[in-house]
Parts: structure tokens; C-alpha cells; sequence
């Protein structure tokens, strides 16, 4: 059957809505940004995030699409382990609390990651280190952006180009004009979107099917998904585990929100965004179980949520279901389009190619950076070579690797350079060759494993404690 007809909206009102927001958020960047004269004003927004936009602006960054869409498909397909398990991903947003805390601390003057990995490990492991992050990065980036072209075609019908381009231009838009301050303050009101959103959407459910109705139909027409001993499930729950505190313990996402927050204001702000994203994906994966007492034949588990709100407010509900999703996809592509470029920006252009390059050279050659890592990015989603799952499933031997290496630096004086490098290269390797020979639910178990025993052996074998002091020095 044609897409277009199964869209949940007509390609019209797709049109209506992608037009208003392009108009918002562009406005929105140049308005917040307009004040930025300087590197650290774009970069990091001045170093001076308070705890609510700081709060908002983690939470809003890890509720990507993934969050609003595949949620729910994971508790239409593996019930109540599937919601529980992706609701783990708080857990990597808590973890990393006292890890900003301790990042601020150390470094007040720091920038990126890889200013870190290059200061505490050396050249080697830096390299290492930034193939690492680039390739997650430019991974996240492609499957952000063919999940916006996936999502806007399949509620709307409107074609998946257009709509991955659409999406894209506007968070390349906004970024540009005003740097990590509009990426920001939108994120800010796009948090605040999706939980209105997904309210509803939970309030809805209860109200008009209630408890009763769910667990009665379920029990009869779906009983595996109460099976709380479904080994899939089990398996899934762990590795997506380890997979969320790869990718936030490695990302510049997260360390330039570090350095951007307010002295005191990480711990906090990374321990309320993971207890708010906390019961996100749990409302709604929740949405999704309400599908067989409503009676709705679903043909795709990933459209299920979409088809619970359609069916519960009609035009309305698909209307909020397009806003929900539109908002998680650009509070996730603007965050990490904003870190990836800081990244290129210092570690790349700055750390390899010009590194004589004054601030005032940098601040100028950083929209350049923006423009075109938005514009690689687009040409890389044009062929829709992989499916969403195998771009992000791939991404866990890479970055769950990463794990003990960066909390051994930033804990143990002892923690080995060598050893760094090592436990990044065989923990990729081993995650890879268990993605391929065993599977993806398995990739990121072994890259940690791996991992921390060639962190923890080699620290043995350490002699030279390291200074801590030689972080606190302007970074160059």
C-alpha cells in the first residue's frame, strides 16, 4: 500500500507545520544567539548555563526520536522489559554527573573531549580516541537525519529527501546563527514540548482505555509481553545499558555541556535531566500497550505510537504525535551538529591542520565547520544505505570501549597510556567481532569487557602517577 495513504496526516498540514517551525526555531537561533562576539560565546555559550536551561538542555538532547518512536515500538514488541530497558538510558545521564563535576574541576578551561584525552593520555590514545568519536558522531548524525526523513514521510507522505533535507536545513539554520546558546535555549522549549506531549498522550490512554482493559487484553491476545523472563528482553536490557553510558561518557555532546554550565551547576544538572528523562520513554512505551484493546492492526511496530494517538484524538493527536517527534529529532541533531563541530573545529582544524590559529580565527572558521558538517551529513543520508537500528547498533562496539578509559583518567592517577589506547582499539575490535558472529545485542557487552580488563591490567604495570594540575593550565 502507498505511504502516503497510510500516513497518519496529509501531506498539507506536514507542510503547515515544518513551515511554522522552520520560521521558530531559525528566529529562535538568531534571537538567542545574536549577543555571541566571541569563540567561547558560540562554542560554550559564555560558560555560564544555569541549572534549568542546563537540566533542559541534557534531557532534551537524549530524548531523541528513538525515545518518542521507538519506545513504544520496543514495548510493542518486547512488553514491559522493552519499556524498562530503554528507560535505563537515564542511568547514563546520572552516571555522568559526577564525571561533569570532576571534568569542571580539573579542567576549567577545557573545550572539548579530546582536549582531555590528548592532555591526560598523549597523541596516540588522542588519536584513537578522535577516530572514536568521530565515527559514533558522524553515525548519530546520518541516522538522526534519515530518521527525520523517515518519520516526516511516514506521517505525512511527504518524501523522505525533502523531509530529511527540511529537517536538517533548520538545525543547520539555527546552529549557525547563534551557536551552543541557540542550540540551547530551543532545546529548552523543545523539552518542554515533548513532555506535554507524552503526557497527554499517557493521560489519554488511561482515561479512556484505563489499567483494566490494558492487562485484561494483553493477557489474553499478547501474554509474552507481561513475560518478565523473556531472555531477548533480559539480553536487550543490559546492553542497551552499557550502550547509553558508552555513548555519553565518550561524547562531546555531554563534556562540552561540561564546560559550558556554570561553576557548580553539572553534578546537579545531569542528575535532574536523568531523573526527568526517567519516566519518558516509560509513558511512552506505555502508549503503545494501549494498541490491542483499542483493536488497532498494526502493520509496522515502529508507527504503533503514532496509531494509539491517531485513533485516541484523531487529526489532533497526530498533529501532537508530528510536533513530539519533530522536536526530539532537532534536540538531538542541533546539540550533536554543535559538539561534532567543536570537535572538527578544535581537535581537527585547530589540534592538526592550523594549530597557530588565534580564537578570533576560530570563531570565524567555526560556522564554516557548522555548514559543512551539515551539508556532509545530508549527502551521507541521500541513499539511505542502512536502516536506523544498524547505524546505532553498530555504534556500541565503538563507543562502549571508551568507558574505562575516561574514568580512569579522570579517577587514577596510575591509569595507563598505553593501556588507554589498547583497551579502545581491542575493546572495538572484540565488540565488532561480536556484533557480526554473535549479534548486536552483544556488541556492547563484550567492547566494555574487554575494555576495563585491559584498563585494569595495565594499570598494574603503571609506575608514573600523573599531575592533575597539568589539566588546570589554559588549554592551548
Amino acid at each position: 500500500m502507498n505511504s502516503v495513504q497510510t500516513a497518519i496526516l496529509d501531506a498539507n498540514t506536514g507542510w503547515v507545520i515544518l513551515a511554522l517551525f522552520s520560521l521558530l526555531w531559525i528566529w529562535l537561533g538568531w534571537f538567542f544567539g545574536r549577543k555571541t562576539k566571541d569563540l567561547e560565546g558560540y562554542t560554550l555559550a559564555g560558560r555560564n548555563v544555569g541549572l534549568a536551561l542546563g537540566a533542559a538542555t541534557a534531557m532534551a538532547t537524549w530524548m531523541t526520536s528513538n525515545t518518542t518512536m521507538a519506545a513504544p515500538q520496543l514495548a510493542y514488541q518486547l512488553g514491559i522489559w522493552g519499556i524498562l530497558g530503554y528507560s535505563l538510558g537515564s542511568v547514563g545521564l546520572m552516571l555522568f554527573a559526577p564525571l561533569a563535576r570532576r571534568i569542571r574541576e580539573l579542567m576549567p578551561n577545557g573545550f572539548t573531549s579530546g582536549d582531555f584525552i590528548r592532555r591526560r593520555y598523549g597523541n596516540l590514545t588522542w588519536r584513537v580516541f578522535l577516530l572514536i568519536s568521530l565515527v559514533y558522531a558522524i553515525g548519530w548524525l546520518v541516522s538522526l537525519g534519515m530518521a527525520g526523513g523517515v518519520l516526516i514521510h511516514a506521517l505525512t507522505g511527504i518524501d523522505y529527501r525533502i523531509g530529511m533535507s527540511v529537517i536538517l536545513f533548520i538545525c543547520v539554520a539555527y546552529t549557525l546563527l547563534g551557536g551552543l546558546r541557540a542550540v540551547i535555549g530551543t532545546d529548552f522549549i523543545q523539552a518542554l514540548l515533548i513532555l506535554v506531549g507524552v503526557s497527554i498522550l499517557a493521560w489519554l490512554v488511561i482515561t479512556r482505555v484505563g489499567f483494566d482493559a490494558m492487562h485484561t487484553t494483553l493477557a489474553t491476545e499478547r501474554p509474552e509481553l507481561l513475560n518478565l523472563l523473556m531472555p531477548a528482553a533480559i539480553m536487550f536490557l543490559f546492553n542497551n545499558l552499557l550502550f547509553g553510558i558508552g555513548e555519553i561518557f565518550h561524547s562531546n555532546v555531554w563534556w562540552s555541556r561540561a564546560f559550558a554550565f556554570r561553576q557548580g551547576v553539572g553534578f546537579r544538572a545531569y542528575l535532574l535531566a536523568g531523573l526527568l528523562w526517567l519516566p519518558v520513554p516509560i509513558v511512552a512505551g506505555f502508549v503503545a500497550l494501549a494498541a490491542p484493546a483499542l483493536g488497532l492492526n498494526v502493520p509496522s511496530a515502529d508507527m504503533v505510537g503514532p496509531m494509539v494517538a491517531a485513533e485516541l484524538l484523531g487529526m489532533g493527536g497526530a498533529v501532537l504525535v508530528f510536533i513530539v517527534v519533530f522536536s526530539a529529532l532537532a534536540s538531538s541533531l542541533d546539540s550533536l551538529l554543535a559538539a561534532t563541530s567543536d570537535l572538527v573545529l578544535r581537535d581537527v582544524y585547530k589540534g592538526h591542520l592550523k594549530p597557530d590559529a588565534s580564537p578570533e580565527h576560530l570563531y570565524k572558521a567555526a560556522r564554516w565547520v557548522v555548514l559543512g558538517l551539515g551539508l556532509f551529513t545530508w549527502l551521507l543520508c541521500l541513499p539511505r544505505l542502512a536502516t536506523l537500528a544498524a547505524v546505532l547498533h553498530f555504534m556500541g562496539a565503538f563507543v562502549a570501549s571508551t568507558i574505562w578509559p575516561i574514568v580512569a583518567g579522570l579517577y587514577w592517577k596510575r591509569a595507563s597510556t598505553t593501556g588507554a589506547t589498547l583497551a579502545m582499539v581491542l575493546g572495538t575490535a572484540a565488540g565488532l567481532w561480536g556484533y557480526f558472529a554473535i549479534g548486536f545485542y552483544v556488541a556492547a557487552l563484550i567492547s566494555a569487557f574487554v575494555s576495563m580488563l585491559v584498563v585494569v591490567l595495565a594499570r598494574r604495570a603503571s609506575s608514573r602517577p600523573f599531575d592533575w594540575n597539568s589539566l588546570r593550565q589554559e588549554v592551548r
